[in-house]
């Protein structure tokens, strides 16, 4: 009887073309995964902001401002002013970065700049604008509510990862009921910005290194805090380096490409101010926003306890939330260890706080600087995935409709500014 030799298997080709990649069904599992987690967001941020516009209408405050200091004819005006005010400025006009020095002011030293304003979400704008025709406050608003959408995914994808995928689900709708959440659907940067620094993170947590590091890159070009997301994803690429789970190139690559973005534009408008120093001291004497370790927030919050806050920007309900905020800080940290979350996710959740309570800044802005923060409240994502559904319904709608205050009406109309 012959002897059969086994076929000896196929062996690979480098040679032949790899199988084309089929975008429209990566695009559709991608939708088919994180859709119950938009959704979620998008009901809940929709309620909050229903009763916004509402409370907006209702009061008539914004008939009494300025229309960049929180007022216009129409309730949703106030979404574009104060911060808003300033990106359709640069997204019209540009940029012509200068120290104007003030004399006889007890506070400021240098005339208020647009320079202060990172390119990314005024040049979206823009783009948008003339795409659409829809005018720069319309573009504003479409990129922020999609951007929010973003953002909403890649925190599904965040804590879906630590918590299963109810507890991403309910991730992604908190972020739309958190204090500070009113700036989500406002032309502001911090949808866009937060929508970067999620995905930047599962990037870094699915060692995805190249794109972790173009991420960053961009969210440099978007805001200055972006340095705690720079900062994380650099730490973890350096942790891979040293342990050699990812090799070097694409580690090393992360590292090199997530500081450009931030480097190249604070380079480029202190150059064109003839001052190499020239951002950090445009944003210490026209905005007064500047690291102090804390002195001033400390000051604020010794003024609320007491009962009598005299700070230059004093907004009693909004500061009174914040000052609550910051006593919630220390539960949600240990919270967060506890789960013993990814390096990455650690250090730009630390990083973002002690920035947010270590510089100068208006007060009432604490909740909206946290925004990016959004790993603390996943162990909290995790602990309402155990309610049923009737329960969780109630929490989250309740939070959404309360939201419409809290985030949205004590910002915009009872604070100083956003």
């Amino acid at each position: 009887m012959p002897t059969v030799v086994p076929a000896e298997p196929a062996q690979h080709d480098s040679t032949l073309p790899a199988a084309p990649v089929d975008l429209h069904e990566q695009s559709s599992r991608l939708v088919r995964r994180c859709g119950p987690a938009v959704g979620c967001y998008a009901v809940l941020k929709l309620a909050g902001f229903a009763v916004f516009m509402w409370l907006v209408d209702y009061s008539g405050y914004h008939l009494t401002k300025e229309p960049r200091l929180g007022g216009g004819a129409h309730p949703w005006d106030v979404l574009a002013s104060f911060d808003g005010w300033w990106y359709q400025q640069v997204a019209e006009f540009g940029y012509n970065p200068q120290l104007v020095p003030i004399t006889g002011s007890p506070w400021y030293t240098f005339q208020a700049n647009s320079a202060a304003f990172f390119p990314l979400y005024p040049g979206l704008m823009r783009m948008v604008s003339e795409f659409t025709g829809l005018g720069l406050y319309g573009a504003g608003m479409l990129v922020s509510v999609v951007a929010s959408l973003f953002a909403a995914a890649g925190i599904f994808a965040v804590a879906e990862r630590l918590g299963g995928v109810r507890a991403g689900v309910i991730a992604a709708g908190l972020w739309a009921v958190i204090p500070g959440s009113g700036a989500e659907w406002a032309v502001y940067s911090d949808s866009t910005f937060t929508a970067l620094a999620a995905w930047s993170c599962y990037a870094v947590m699915t060692r995805r290194w190249i794109a972790a590091g173009l991420l960053a890159l961009v969210a440099g070009l978007n805001r200055p805090t972006s340095a705690t997301l720079i900062a994380a994803v650099g730490l973890a690429a350096l942790v891979a380096l040293l342990r050699r789970t990812d090799g070097t190139r694409r580690p090393l690559a992360a590292m090199a490409l997530a500081p450009l973005g931030l480097f190249g534009y604070v380079g480029w408008v202190s150059w064109r101010m003839g001052d190499w120093g020239g951002y950090f001291k445009l944003q210490r004497g026209a905005w007064l926003h500047f690291f102090d370790w804390g002195q001033h927030n400390a000051t604020v919050m010794r003024g609320i306890l007491l009962g009598r806050n005299d700070d230059l920007f004093a907004a009693l309900v909004p500061d009174l939330l914040a000052a609550l905020i910051v006593m919630a800080l220390p539960i949600l940290i240990v919270l967060l260890v506890r789960l013993r979350p990814p390096a990455v996710l650690m250090v730009h959740t630390l990083l973002t706080v002690a920035t947010v309570l270590g510089s100068q800044q208006m007060f009432c802005n604490v909740a909206r600087f946290l925004l990016p923060a959004f790993p603390l409240f996943i162990p909290l994502a995790i602990a309402l995935s155990r309610l049923r559904r009737p329960a969780l319904v109630t929490v989250l709608g309740t939070c959404a409709l309360a939201s419409g205050w809290f985030a949205g009406f004590a910002m915009f109309e009872l604070g100083g500014a956003p």
